[in-house]
């Protein structure tokens, strides 16, 4: 008994001391990243607001049926702004904290009170830590095959991009109804088109500043100035009722948790791979276990729902610090890339205080200015993100798909099965191999698409998985039953003595 007390004891001890060395590293990490390129690492925290803001407007501005909005938005901006903080402090990358937009569509079309929103975040979030804590979300993860989970990550890349075509069409105040929002558009695109020359230059702080200041003047002309005024943040938290929870949960939460699950921790874990392969990836058992928290604190005070998605991820990556590599950092850690991309935790942080403090303070100036911000400049950067995403599927069939890296030696040489190395520039996956990557993830992009549904897009691409696999198992039982017998021109029986023992 006292053996293992001590054992017990000095395995707690050892995790403790690891995760304080790692949460160590990771403040180093995001310290040294925000030193590096401070303005870049503020640009990346702003790269997801295209699809924060619209949804989390639209939310807390509902109230045709109640006297409340169907969420607080002081309450969220302070509980997503701590999210967003530990985020960055425990997993050191630009995670985001988004809206579960499954739950948002329902409630803004069927007019959610408060109640049932806050019980539609709980039960999903309650779904996540069960799997999380079990090891079933990291099981189901080993099972899914790569072409599947690139064809999430494609397939919500081409959601956002058509969704961005609905901020883009909204009129742009002071400029015009008729083609002023096109022309504004048009210029966006064009400065976002040349980002990567001018790489000092923050893009996504320019368009927020830019459409902060003409929703500031937009206010002010319209003579709405009580808008930007001060308020503090007071807190009540409320139980909803099980006619509520059961209405929540079952209208909404139903068909949220299939995309939390691939989307917003799954592919999310990918994504961070594929994206920074310099910084550990997080494991989706801590991921869900962040999305579990992040809700059952928040859904208790009216804050909206909220989750990690890939489309912020890859917002925060498109829009963050992009620098030259220093030369003596790149000989120190053997880097041999001439552009040398960090993300961090530190950007997210930065957003996490910026939401905090607006929360606790000023949470009826920042309505003011999300209402009147232009639309059709957060759908600008929506469509960038959207591509970030799409040309994941890029490297579906390379050394960057997480299936092939170790078929790859550290000089892009392909290693064969007895472990000596091949030819330099050879494939490691035949034709037929490759297309039926590419088909699988087609598949999978198709069904996302054509039904809206995640869970639907995976269903497909799993089939046309499991269809291929099918079919090699019926080749090879047909090429063994070809192999036992073979039969001689008189219709005797062949030397079975000389087919390889394990065909007898």
């Amino acid at each position: 008994m006292e053996d293992t007390s001590a054992g017990m004891a000095s395995f707690v001890r050892k995790r403790f001391l690891d995760t304080r060395r790692q949460l160590r590293d990771i403040y180093q990490y995001n310290l040294e990243t925000f030193r590096r390129q401070p303005m870049k690492e503020i640009s990346g925290s702003l790269g997801d607001l295209g699809t924060l803001l619209p949804i989390m407007i639209a939310l807390a501005s509902q109230s045709s049926r109640y006297v409340v909005p169907a969420i607080s938005l002081s309450t969220t901006l302070v509980f997503s702004g701590l999210a967003n903080i530990f985020t960055g402090f425990a997993f050191g990358i630009p995670l985001p904290v988004q809206p579960m937009k499954a739950i948002a569509s329902v409630a803004l079309a069927r007019d959610f009170n408060r109640a049932e929103v806050a019980s539609a975040g709980l039960s999903v979030a309650g779904v996540v830590g069960f799997l999380s804590i079990t090891g079933l979300l990291e099981w189901f993860t080993r099972r899914i095959p790569v072409p599947v989970i690139k064809g999430i990550q494609v397939g919500a890349g081409f959601t956002l991009i058509i969704y961005a075509g609905t901020l883009l069409k909204v009129p742009m105040p002071l400029i015009g109804e008729s083609v002023g929002w096109i022309m504004a558009a048009l210029l966006a695109f064009l400065a976002l088109l040349w980002m990567p020359m001018y790489p000092k230059i923050p893009y996504a702080l320019a368009v927020v500043l830019i459409g902060a200041v003409i929703a500031i003047v937009n206010i002010t002309t319209s003579h709405d100035a009580d808008r930007l005024r001060l308020g503090l943040w007071r807190p009540y938290a409320f139980v909803p009722s099980p006619s509520s929870f059961r209405v929540g949960a079952l209208e909404a939460g139903l068909g949220q948790v299939p995309l939390t699950t691939l989307n917003s921790v799954i592919a999310v874990c990918s994504l961070s791979a594929d994206l920074l392969p310099n910084v550990k990836a997080p494991s989706v058992t801590a991921v869900g276990l962040s999305v579990t928290m992040m809700n059952l604190i928040g859904c208790w005070f009216g804050s909206m729902p909220v989750c990690h998605g890939s489309g912020g991820l890859a917002a925060q990556y498109r829009f963050g610090a992009l620098y030259p590599c220093d030369k003596r950092l790149c000989e120190k850690e053997g880097a041999n890339l001439a552009i040398q991309q960090q993300r961090s935790g530190a950007s997210i942080i930065f957003l996490g205080l910026v939401k905090l403090l607006l929360g606790l303070f000023a949470a009826p100036f920042a309505q003011g200015i999300f209402n009147a911000f232009p639309k059709n400049l957060l759908g600008v950067m929506v469509v960038a993100a959207g591509l970030e995403l799409v040309g994941v599927g890029q490297s579906l069939n390379t050394a960057g798909a997480l299936d092939l890296r170790n078929r790859y030696t550290n000089d892009g040489i392909i290693e064969s099965p007895n472990g000596s190395s091949g030819d330099k520039g050879a494939q490691p996956l035949s034709e037929d191999e490759r297309k039926r990557r590419w088909t699988i993830m087609a598949i999978t992009i198709a069904g996302l698409l054509a039904f809206h549904n995640d869970a639907i897009g995976f269903l497909a691409g799993m089939l046309c998985h499991w269809s291929f696999q099918l079919q090699d198992h019926l080749r090879a039982r047909r090429t063994e039953g070809e192999g036992r017998l073979r039969l001689t021109d008189d219709g005797s029986r062949g030397d079975i003595e000389a087919l390889p023992a394990s065909l007898r």
